[in-house]
């Protein structure tokens, strides 16, 4: 028996290769991912639509390459996906390099330095295809120093790698606006950048911060789980699998109308709080796959404000089947199992806190203006009748005035716009919520007029108490130590 080398048509493999579903975010991250598993601090993003060949161009600081590591790093398939990698490695198939950028363009130039030796490769499919073989571009160096974009990014850096994309049939098809498309295409690059990387823009104890910017202007980390905000549902929980650690960590967003416009905007407004619910799955705490419940649970309104962070380590790449892009994962049973329990209990969480307020009003011995009723069909809210407000009004009126005032307060219980509330809140996210000082002050003015009733009634100190018992009083300390003031 003998053994054949077929080796694959370079130029149908690599055009294959390119139909492999990248966006143009994802390309860039992966070629990010690249600049840290180099040790780099700092990614330059840079693009131009106004020169004669549009460009993209990704700058970072990291160890660079040398010959042999250049040529390895531009052969397709460069490491083998089952070797023992370093743990922060984020790469995954010796793939990304290569598929992400060619995916965009057509032509990948790449140019490392490690102090006075550069060294350059490219890859250009116009020349594959003439040559019809592997013909990788080597670059001497007057080749190299004749890219402006060298000279004017990686010549003053000691160390450091360069990735130019060139040819961007990809990247511009369809447009007769470069210009308009590229700024709308990188704006998107931005956003997404943000959110994968926000760990280690803000420099997250353990791994080492890194600053990225696109065309100069800084790209800022955009905290999915609004930490410091949050509500940490349960203490993290760590599981291990095949010798390797999975961390857990629960988080309840705030109720909306406790978040300010920025956080809403930072969230994706009301259509990302809502599909941003379920997991964040990060890969050595750079974020894959989020805004799914892998089927464990039902996106729904009152789980919206549910996130749970899964880390996991390369180490168990194989059990995730992590795809090229890494934008697809499937989470093994022995994780699954595990996370279905939190699933669970964070839904249920997230749904006390996006019914704060009603719940809050039956759920404890206080007097509530609102009260619930289990029925067979369902649960009824009726307002309360024995609320101290309504109960001094009632005193104040006829028997004829009192029929009156029931009649109304029934059309009013049978008469709420549960649709319309559900409507607007689906697309408002909040109805008119009165800022907490608003609302004390108001609670304020009227338990002031309350006291100026009963200031010389017997009853003056059972009715303060039954006051301080009593919905919205008890929700203001101010009002109430003015009420424990009044008491004689």
């Amino acid at each position: 028996m003998k053994h054949i080398d077929v080796p694959p048509c370079a130029p149908v493999l690599m055009e294959s290769t390119r139909a492999m579903g990248y966006s143009l975010e994802a390309a860039v991250a992966d070629i990010i991912d690249n600049s840290i598993a180099a040790g780099a601090s700092e990614v330059s993003i840079s693009y131009s639509p106004y020169v004669a060949v549009p460009y993209v161009a990704i700058l970072d600081n990291g160890t660079g390459m040398d010959s042999s590591q250049i040529d390895d790093a531009m052969r397709y398939g460069s490491q083998s996906s089952l070797n023992v990698r370093e743990a922060t490695d984020l790469g995954r198939f010796g793939l990304g390099l290569k598929t992400a950028s060619l995916s965009q363009c057509r032509s990948l130039t790449v140019i490392s330095k490690q102090g006075r030796k550069i060294v350059g490769r490219r890859w250009d499919l116009d020349e594959v295809y003439k040559s019809n073989s592997w013909s990788l571009l080597k670059l001497d160096n007057d080749d190299i120093k004749a890219i402006d974009l060298y000279t004017t990014l990686l010549a003053p850096l000691k160390n450091g790698t360069l990735v130019i994309w060139e040819k961007l049939d990809r990247m511009l098809k369809g447009t007769s606006k470069p210009e308009k498309m590229m700024t709308k295409l990188m704006d998107d690059v931005r956003k997404h950048l943000s959110l994968v990387f926000h760990r280690y823009i803000a420099g997250e104890s353990g791994i080492n911060k890194i600053s990225i910017n696109i065309n100069g202007l800084a790209v800022a980390p955009a905290d999915p789980f609004l930490i410091g905000k949050s509500t940490q549902f349960q203490a993290d929980e760590n599981f291990n699998i095949d010798g390797s650690i999975v961390k857990v960590s629960t988080y309840i967003l705030p109720y909306i109308s406790n978040m300010s416009k920025a956080d809403r905007a930072a969230l994706g407004g009301s259509e990302g709080l809502s599909k941003g619910q379920g997991f964040y799955i990060y890969r050595n705490k750079r974020l894959l796959i989020w805004g799914t419940w892998f089927r464990m649970h039902r996106k729904d309104e009152l789980s919206k404000l549910a996130r749970v962070r899964v880390d996991i380590p390369n180490s168990l790449d194989h059990l995730w089947t992590l795809d090229v892009k890494k934008s697809s994962a499937v989470p093994p049973d022995v994780i699954k199992n595990n996370l279905m329990r939190i699933v669970d209990r964070i839904s249920d969480g997230s749904r006390r806190a996006w019914t704060f307020r009603g719940k809050r009003e039956i759920s404890d011995n206080g007097m509530h203006l609102w009260t619930k009723t289990s029925q067979r069909d369902g649960v009824a809210y009726n307002i309360n009748r024995e609320h101290v407000m309504l109960k001094m009004l009632s005193e104040t009126l006829s028997a004829e005035q009192r029929k009156i005032l029931e009649d109304y307060l029934k059309l009013v219980e049978g008469n709420l716009p549960l649709n319309q509330l559900y409507v607007d809140l689906n697309n408002e996210e909040q109805i008119n919520v009165r800022k907490e000082k608003e609302d004390r002050d108001e609670v304020m003015e009227i338990a002031k007029g309350i006291l100026s009733q009963i200031q010389d009634s017997p009853m003056k100190n059972a009715q303060i108490s039954i006051m301080l018992q009593t919905d919205p009083f008890y929700r203001h300390k101010a009002v109430m130590d003015m009420l424990k003031r009044e008491m004689t």
